[in-house]
């Protein structure tokens, strides 16, 4: 089921030819809606430069074609989060994570990707693929305007799937699941039919504290890629790693610097109220038709946010208990 993606960043539209490539990357922090659909919010930096071949089809020349940072300076990082985060509240969305999209024409014998390792002949498939797309110039153009704003429609392959492309239809349900996630999915990202599919490869995102992640390599994942590219339906793009939830600002380089600024900590514990207010509406709703006193609804809000995440943690239990009875 596609997804709109919007704002999209340079790095998972790169393209090539016979003359050169574009290469380099992209790290910016994603929200979505209550359609899953997915919103560039934050740039923590861009970096696309074009890389022209010699006659012996070997890189020779660099130009710098885009570049923005802020990774390296903790006053904009800081002043990018907390503009992110209240700016998700008040357009009710929800913090996705943060998204790097590696670009390097598969050039490299490693993937670029941290968490993400696979065989050399793989690679070298990848890398096959990928000057074939560019001889034929074959990349196809997924991007589109719309009133102005660029999207394009992404869809999410893999067995594991749904780590990414979260089950629910209401935002407080979303919230539910997405509250306590941690850990990230890497993969690679193939252009087909005018969307970019997201093939992931491997995971370890949890969505309890004690949940302990198996590493694993989706090998239908790779089976099919690897028909679509002889189809040519198929064509590889680049690398991506989605770290999931508010917490992966803590794979930020500069977390440790900037974690106890107070201005960052007031926003993210504005959007810690503003989650647990959707789940819990969520349990309120689901609990009974009995109306649950003002009194009691203050003292949740009043509470700090680990003993609101226990009082949500008591709540589902108590729907879950309730639910069996039932079907019972």
């Amino acid at each position: 089921m596609p997804i709109e993606f919007y704002n999209p960043p340079s790095a998972i539209l790169a393209s090539g030819s016979k003359l050169g490539v574009e290469l380099g990357g992209n790290k910016s922090i994603l929200s979505f809606d209550s359609y899953h659909n997915l919103y560039s919010e934050g740039l923590i930096f861009t970096e696309m430069s074009w890389a022209t071949f010699d006659q012996f089809n070997q890189i020779d020349t660099f130009e710098t074609k885009e570049f923005d940072s802020i990774r390296e300076d903790p006053e904009a990082l800081i002043k990018t989060i907390v503009e992110t985060i209240y700016n998700i509240i008040n357009n009710e969305k929800l913090f996705y994570g943060i998204v790097d999209f590696e670009v390097d024409a598969f050039l490299n014998k490693n993937t670029v990707i941290p968490g993400l390792k696979l065989d050399y002949e793989i690679i070298n498939k990848l890398l096959e693929a990928h000057k074939k797309t560019r001889d034929k110039e074959l990349f196809p153009k997924i991007l589109s305007d719309s009133k102005g704003t660029k999207k394009i429609n992404i869809e999410i392959q893999g067995t594991k799937k749904n780590k990414l492309h979260l089950l629910g239809t209401k935002l407080e349900d979303l919230a539910d699941i997405l509250r306590m996630a941690k850990g990230f999915a890497t993969g690679i990202v193939c252009t087909s039919r005018g969307a970019a599919n997201l093939y992931i490869m491997s995971d370890n995102i949890v969505y309890k504290e004690d949940e302990i992640p198996e590493l694993y390599i989706d090998q239908e994942n790779l089976v099919i890629i690897e028909m679509g590219i002889q189809r040519e339906i198929l064509f590889p793009i680049s690398w991506f790693r989605i770290d999931l939830g508010i917490r992966s600002l803590e794979t930020l380089e500069l977390w440790d610097k900037i974690k106890d600024d107070s201005r960052l900590n007031k926003a993210l514990d504005r959007y810690d109220k503003y989650v647990t207010s959707l789940v819990y509406k969520k349990y309120r709703d689901m609990a009974s038709t009995e109306k649950i006193g003002k009194d009691v609804e203050e003292d949740f809000y009043e509470m700090s946010p680990a003993e609101r995440r226990q009082a949500l943690s008591d709540m589902a239990e108590a729907i879950r208990k309730l639910t069996d009875e039932y079907k019972k």
